[in-house]
């Protein structure tokens, strides 16, 4: 713990608008489980992990963050334990292999995979601050992120596999990466886009990408319009219920797709459309904007940090955050393929929020120890 370290510097408006978020969440998880007897017990583990959540904050904000750098070899030791753990005996859903069972918790290694990825790019920025942003440079921080992407590919879960990407995007493209790289990288990621749809389309299977995942990519792309009670089922239940919310909403516990429970997963995937039903648009802008605040925050913590390991931290949980937000809202209004990405802060899931709130400790760490000048 750091000398003499002030706790007036703590961004506390970072730390209301997650237990705003949190605290909606929560309320929004009690409604759609619309009765059901076997999701009941969700609501008071979500309590549980916000509260530990909170607590977390204070507790890893305290810490200097230049501590887990320094750590960077075993955490990613670890998280590469867990992970390939998972990959041969975790437990699966929809094809993937994504949790281990511990008592009546689920524990989502890739959850955590995300921050520590976080880390350990940042201690790479860090530690290569001074050199040429040439291709040896591009490289090396791909071969640092390579074996947690490449185990959360092997599960497979396609959709973190893109989150961490977009985070190692990001980062390189705040460090300097040069533009000509940019357009390989461009060129190199849209070709491999259009192939992969164009093969989905055609039926073709295509190795390490499961049917479902190509399935889900048919039906955003050519949909099916006789298909009422099939794949595409729980996205136009969502834009039902987000259309049937107007303005002001149905009323907390009255939205009708999700009290009578034709929106499926609405705890989880679709929890903004359940939001929205109930809301209203004023429930969803509310939503969006209290997570708008949170990456704020996290942008500006990154603006102020002493150093490049702090800004990364910061800069990479805003991607983090807004990749995710943008990737849930987008699918449950029929923009984007479903994911099966949660909403941060308010979708269910106990080691998400975790995860979550393990990163903003990190943020709140670096905000307290910012450079010299006015926050």
């Amino acid at each position: 713990m750091t000398r003499g370290l002030s706790w007036r510097t703590f961004d506390f408006i970072l730390l209301g608008a997650i237990v705003l978020a949190s605290s909606f969440g929560t309320v929004m998880i009690r409604s759609a489980v619309a009765g059901n007897e076997v999701l009941q017990p969700l609501i008071m583990r979500q309590v549980y992990f916000a509260i530990l959540g909170v607590v977390l904050i204070f507790l890893v904000a305290s810490v200097d963050y230049r501590y887990w750098l320094a750590l960077y070899r075993p955490i990613l030791a670890v998280i590469v334990g867990f992970l390939i753990t998972l990959t041969g005996f975790g437990q699966t859903a929809f094809g993937a292999q994504r949790w281990f069972q511990v008592g009546v918790l689920f524990l989502q290694p890739t959850e955590f995979a995300k921050i520590i990825a976080i880390i350990i790019l940042a201690r790479y920025f860090e530690a290569t601050q001074h050199q040429p942003r040439d291709l040896r440079w591009m490289i090396g921080a791909v071969l640092w992120a390579i074996p947690i992407i490449g185990l959360i590919l092997l599960q497979p879960n396609l959709s973190n596999v893109m989150v961490l990407s977009v985070i190692l995007a990001v980062l390189l493209w705040i460090n300097g990466i040069q533009i000509r790289h940019v357009g390989i990288a461009l060129v190199a990621g849209v070709t491999a886009m259009i192939t992969l749809i164009a093969l989905s389309v055609l039926g073709v299977q295509v190795p390490g990408i499961q049917p479902y995942q190509q399935e889900r990519i048919v039906n955003f792309v050519v949909p099916d319009p006789n298909d009422t009670y099939g794949n595409r089922y729980n996205v136009q239940q969502a834009l039902i219920a987000v259309g049937s919310g107007g303005v002001f909403g149905q009323g907390y516990g009255h939205g009708s797709q999700t009290q009578l429970r034709f929106l499926k997963v609405r705890h989880t995937d679709f929890i903004f459309a359940a939001s929205s039903e109930e809301f209203g648009m004023v429930g969803g802008v509310f939503i969006i904007l209290t997570l708008a605040i949170i990456i704020w925050r996290c942008i500006r913590a990154g603006q102020k940090a002493r150093d490049v390991a702090g800004s990364m931290i910061a800069f990479g949980m805003a991607a983090l955050i807004f990749f995710q937000a943008a990737v849930n809202i987008g699918m449950n209004l029929n923009v984007l393929p479903v994911s099966g990405l949660p909403l941060p802060f308010i979708s269910y899931g106990g080691s998400g929020l975790t995860a979550l709130m393990l990163g903003i400790g990190l943020v709140e760490s670096v905000v307290m120890r910012h450079k010299q000048m006015e926050f």
